[in-house]
């Protein structure tokens, strides 16, 4: 840092200083030494950025940094395409829209775009896609993210998680028919039950049929 720096080359000044009046060999051995030293760590400290490059840095990634939770997707047997609508963004210069990617995740940096930054970030892509092979395209207020899949089948959906999300759905609302499940317990309570369950199941069973032949359909038995 510069603060660093700043302080070797005091360091290194007060070193030189001492030699000019040092008259001991053993003392001007150690100073000369000791000046080498402060000298080797000041070349080797990194350059402090110019003023005007280090703001730039600094208000291109200042303000308010936005998450993209808003977003549209397409396929075709090459690509995984994603929607990214961003007003103006075609009048940023081409690196401040940025899209690092891996072979299940990429991450789109926007920088800059009226004061603001925006990122998305997709983790767990459902499939694995070519690092080489993606790109992003930058439309009117639009980005596009072109995800070039490693292997060409359909995705049902975009990430892991979503997939194992609809999973739980389609358990939790089996799309089977709801009154084979309750045929089915009727039938497990009939086999397991006394003369008593049994009899209450046959009457139950009777009315509900004489419901459906004359077309009400049984609340519940």
């Amino acid at each position: 840092s510069f603060f660093f720096l700043n302080q070797l080359q005091k360091d290194l000044e007060e070193v030189k200083e001492l030699l000019t009046k040092a008259t001991r060999k053993r003392l001007r051995d150690v100073l000369m030494t000791e000046k080498h030293k402060l000298e080797l760590e000041i070349k080797n400290q990194p350059p402090p950025k110019p003023k005007d490059v280090a703001e730039e840095e600094k208000s291109s990634l200042g303000g308010y940094t936005v998450k993209i939770n808003n977003y549209g997707w397409d396929q075709s047997d090459k690509f995984i395409k994603i929607y990214i609508s961003l007003n103006g963004v075609q009048k940023l210069p081409a690196e401040n829209v940025q899209v690092n990617f891996t072979e299940r995740s990429f991450n789109l940096l926007v920088k800059n775009l009226n004061g603001k930054n925006y990122t998305m970030t997709f983790n767990n892509l459902l499939k694995p896609i070519s690092v080489e092979g993606s790109s992003r395209k930058v439309k009117t207020d639009m980005v596009l993210v072109m995800c070039r899949k490693k292997h060409e089948e359909k995705w049902e959906c975009l990430t892991q998680v979503e997939k194992e999300s609809k999973e739980k759905e389609k358990a939790a609302y089996d799309t089977s028919d709801p009154s084979e499940g309750l045929m089915n317990l009727l039938k497990k309570m009939y086999a397991e039950g006394d003369d008593e369950m049994k009899r209450t199941i046959n009457k139950a069973w009777v009315e509900s049929r004489e419901k459906q032949s004359k077309g009400d359909i049984p609340m519940d038995i």
